[in-house]
């Protein structure tokens, strides 16, 4: 298994996010969308300029942004 940032991921691609890499108001709001580490995500999709990006977690989906998903480090197979 390797560890990549979430912005690297492929579209469809899978993984389990390891950590969560910033603290505050910023770090503070990626936990509370779910983005917490254990957690297994999918990327769905990618706006034409590759950002934001579609998230599918817990079922649900959510989008961030590239400057956002820098923080985010995932374990992918």
């Amino acid at each position: 298994m390797a560890l990549i940032n979430l912005r690297n991921m492929a579209i469809n691609q899978t993984g389990t996010i390891v950590a969560v890499k910033v603290s505050g108001e910023l770090g503070r709001r990626i936990r509370e969308m779910g983005l917490v580490p254990g957690t297994d995500i999918t990327v769905k999709q990618r706006a034409p300029l590759n950002d934001p990006v579609a998230l599918r977690v817990m079922g649900g989906t959510l989008t961030l942004r590239n400057n956002e998903a820098d923080y985010i480090e995932v374990e992918v197979p």
